[in-house]
């Protein structure tokens, strides 16, 4: 029995080697086609979002704009907000790319993806260096808890000085205020971050402040990939 189990063991660490080359496959491939589109802003938020929801509409017109002002837009490539992103980026001809993930629920290309920009993804955590490398901006938009993944993960490795610093913007003040009032009242009392980690963090309610937010920043830092 002992035998058996140890047997078990080395065939999941020989499948565990094997994935190494599909992990390389997945970066390799992103790297050369990210490495193409210009300078781009990722747009986060529910895939639960409908067409006929507010902040659908808002994360259209915020994509449009900034697609209008020169930046690409990346999105997950899913429906909800991620559609809404690359709609609007769609219907201001701007570079529309969208970093599917495969998952049992939920994700499916949306149709507004430059053709050529659609890329998919086994590995979440691929997929989430591909945003980090290649955007200037995080747009934040409500969601759940692939929202907070990648807003956190963001916020941690500019706070850590892993990547250059970029805007993070959150949109939607009321959606957010209880989780910053959570971050200055508790975590900051608490001693766990500094006050100045509060300012990689902005907050906007419309498309216009957003594009004012990344272009005011963009004024003093020059436009590259972050590593």
């Amino acid at each position: 029995m002992k035998e058996e189990k140890h047997k078990g063991w080395n065939e999941i660490k020989t499948n565990d080697s094997w994935a190494i080359f599909k992990i390389m496959g997945e970066f390799v491939n992103g790297y050369e086609r990210m490495s193409l589109i210009g300078p781009c802003v990722s747009i986060f938020g529910s895939a639960r979002i409908k067409p006929s929801e507010p902040f659908y509409e808002l994360a259209v017109s915020v994509s449009k704009k900034l697609a209008e002002a020169g930046y690409g837009i990346i999105t997950g490539g899913g429906p909800g907000i991620m559609e809404a992103g690359n709609k609007g980026a769609h219907q201001a001809g701007g570079t529309s790319v969208g970093l599917n993930i495969d998952l049992p629920f939920e994700q499916h290309n949306n149709p507004y993806i430059d053709e050529d920009k659609s890329l998919d993804f086994h590995y979440f955590f691929v997929r989430k260096v591909m945003f980090v490398k290649y955007s200037q901006g995080f747009v934040v938009m409500p969601g759940g808890f692939g929202t907070l993944d990648e807003l956190f993960e963001a916020l941690t490795l500019i706070q850590t000085r892993k990547i250059a610093k970029f805007p993070i913007i959150l949109v939607g003040t009321h959606f957010w205020q209880g989780m910053m009032e959570w971050i200055r009242n508790t975590m900051l009392e608490a001693g766990n971050i500094s006050p100045e980690d509060l300012d990689l963090i902005h907050l906007a309610d419309s498309a216009d402040q957003v594009v004012d937010i990344i272009d005011s920043f963009y004024r003093g830092h020059t436009l590259s990939p972050n590593f």
